[in-house]
């Protein structure tokens, strides 16, 4: 299915302007349709393989655009009319075929009045220049030929206070290679960790974020062709905390030659805080997709009861190249049905996210259910494999996914997140015992609720179920350090490093418990360890220095003068504005008879805490001496 076919019949995605049987022109009847719904992909800069924004360019596509809208192949738009009210919807009207179809028949007129003006498409952002770009650290080298390519570009934001961003813009690159990018927000080094080298990247389709760091997923990040830029709503903009990294998940296609993709995000941000909290909740069956060859209408389906009152914003559905018919719908608690969405004929190569025109309120109780149709048979022309084989669900694009995915927002007092995602949880753990996922998610919302009593069997079970996962004995390291547990606790962080030796959150809860255990020079020794792969991290930072602090006085308590003078002077390195870390190194200087190095240090802390007596009584009495 070639690129030209696909993005000519784009144009047609608008209503037909002002034909009433006269003749349809270009500068009267079609003109504005193109320039409102198809030249922001089709121009120079745009996804589209060609430009359709003057006469010229329309006219020479006309007899092509009239073809694919007449046989439904286009425009490229899924969701079935009635079944949910969505923004920028590209539907086409039996009318508005007929408009394209009798301009191509009468002769392409350009017509004798004036065309409206042709919209400007500069090489810029679509919202003006963005507040910080961000370009990938190194291009990848799309191969000419193969499958189909994901590769994940990973971005260190560098910001050094928290932002708030109030849109995004991604440019994928050569648009003309780029099927569909997400963008994640990776809040603990999870991206980094898979990379060979410090912005190289790495392949995978999907990608499993660290729950160590827990937050919830919250908007929808995403590009495809045609993707209209938007800022978010008032009060709904998102924080993007300071040593978080951005993943650019892209699904590239290869050209017939090799090419160079080096994609950018631009970030708008707002000093407005966010005033109201969504989440991203998802439903999935893909643990019941185990779809025989030759079956044409294989089914999974799923059933949540929201424990709590939402607005549902946006809705992503999501299958593979088996999908067929995917279904979303509400039962209310009245017995009333209401649609969120229903795709006839799914196609992975026109996936997206739709944002409804107004907000739907689902009360407390109401059940949000999932059907979704699989056609595993040689008909299926999207059918990876012909023959057919059995497929199963996983990660490839030749496997199989069933997710459907909401943006919520909660109602009522309080943020209802976390009980939200407990409750989703449950469910489908209920519906698929011993799922590591799941296993692993809610312990880590009981571990963020502070019950590590109730965490610590899910956990097990998790690190049971999958030995080699680092993550999962970090967590269970953290709830056996929650319930005093500490030696064991070291146990499975040590695991966790004996799997990924450069996973930073467990070295720090491995340090904090071995100083806490007094073993400072093991934990000197981790500490000392993150910061020379990240000297800015601050947890390692104030365990570093309170572990100096700490043994440092243990040393000067023994008459080991000299032993806690250096560790004082790393303190006063670590931390420089500490006026304790100053303060603690005169006195060691003092008792070695440094009296004016002394002096300078006990300055130094009377300048950071004036009104310290305890110091300046220090520097008086270094002063008589020297």
């Amino acid at each position: 299915m070639g690129l030209t076919k696909l993005w000519a019949a784009w144009l047609v995605a608008a209503g037909c302007a002002g034909w009433a049987g006269t003749g349809v022109e270009f500068n009267r009847d079609i003109a504005p349709v193109v320039y409102e719904y198809c030249a922001p992909c089709h121009h120079e800069w745009g996804a589209g393989p060609f430009a359709l924004v003057t006469y010229a360019q329309v006219r020479s596509h006309a007899r092509q655009i009239a073809t694919v809208v007449r046989s439904g192949f286009m425009p490229p738009w899924l969701p079935e009319a009635g079944y949910g009210s969505f923004q920028d919807e590209l539907r086409l009207s039996e009318a508005q075929k007929r408009l394209f179809e009798e301009w191509a028949r009468t002769g392409t007129e350009e017509g004798s009045g004036a065309a409206p003006a042709a919209p400007a498409f500069p090489d810029g952002w679509a919202l003006g220049s963005p507040d910080l770009v961000l370009k990938a650290p190194k291009p990848f080298k799309l191969p000419a030929s193969g499958t189909d390519v994901f590769w994940n570009f990973v971005y260190r934001t560098g910001l050094k206070t928290p932002r708030y961003v109030r849109a995004v813009e991604i440019r994928p690159g050569e648009p003309k290679l780029i099927h569909h990018s997400n963008l994640l927000v990776d809040r603990a080094g999870t991206a980094r960790r898979r990379e060979a080298a410090p912005g190289a990247g790495f392949p995978g389709m999907d990608v499993t974020l660290e729950r160590t760091s827990f937050d919830f997923d919250s908007h929808f990040l995403f590009w495809k062709p045609g993707t209209i830029v938007r800022a978010e709503a008032p009060g709904m903009a998102w924080k993007l905390d300071p040593g978080a990294d951005l993943i650019l998940n892209s699904h590239m296609q290869p050209s017939g030659k090799p090419e160079v993709v080096r994609p950018e995000v631009g970030l708008y941000f707002t000093n407005q805080k966010p005033a109201k909290e969504p989440m991203l909740l998802e439903l999935d069956c893909d643990w019941q997709l185990e779809i025989p060859a030759g079956d044409a209408n294989f089914v999974v389906s799923d059933r949540f009861q929201l424990p709590e009152d939402v607005d549902v914003l946006g809705v992503y559905p999501h299958a593979h190249y088996l999908g067929h018919v995917l279904e979303g719908w509400a039962e209310l608690p009245d017995g009333e049905k209401k649609w969120l969405i229903k795709i006839p004929n799914w196609d992975l190569n026109w996936q997206a996210v739709y944002k409804y025109r107004a907000p739907v309120f689902l009360p407390k109780g109401t059940w949000i259910a999932m059907r979704y149709s699989y056609d595993n048979s040689e008909r299926n022309v999207r059918n990876p494999y012909h023959p057919p084989r059995r497929v199963m669900g996983g990660d490839r694009a030749v496997d199989e996914m069933s997710h459907l995915w909401l943006q919520v927002l909660p109602r009522g007092a309080g943020d209802g997140r976390l009980a939200m995602k407990e409750a989703l949880l449950r469910h489908r753990l209920a519906r698929n015992p011993a799922d590591f996922d799941s296993e692993m998610g809610l312990g880590a919302v009981l571990m963020a609720r502070l019950d590590a009593p109730e965490a610590m069997p899910y956990l097990e079970t998790a690190a049971r179920l999958r030995p080699g996962d680092a993550e999962a004995h970090n967590l269970l390291g953290g709830a056996l350090d929650r319930v005093a547990e500490g030696r064991a606790a070291e146990a499975e962080f040590e695991e966790a490093l004996k799997i990924e030796p450069d996973y930073e959150n467990a070295r720090l809860n491995l340090a904090r418990v071995e100083a806490r255990e007094g073993r400072f020079d093991a934990a000197l020794g981790d500490y000392r360890k993150i910061l020379k792969a990240d000297p800015g991290d601050e947890a390692a930072t104030a365990g570093l220095a309170r572990a100096l602090e700490v043994r440092g006085g243990q040393l000067e308590g023994l008459g080991e003068t000299v032993e806690a003078e250096g560790l004082y002077k790393e303190w006063v390195a670590v931390e420089p504005k500490s006026a304790a870390a100053h303060d603690a190194l005169g006195r060691t200087l003092e008792a070695v008879g440094e009296y004016g190095r002394a002096v300078t240090e006990f300055e130094a802390a009377v300048r950071l805490e004036p009104g310290n007596a305890d110091y300046a009584r220090h520097r008086a009495e270094a002063a008589r001496g020297r």
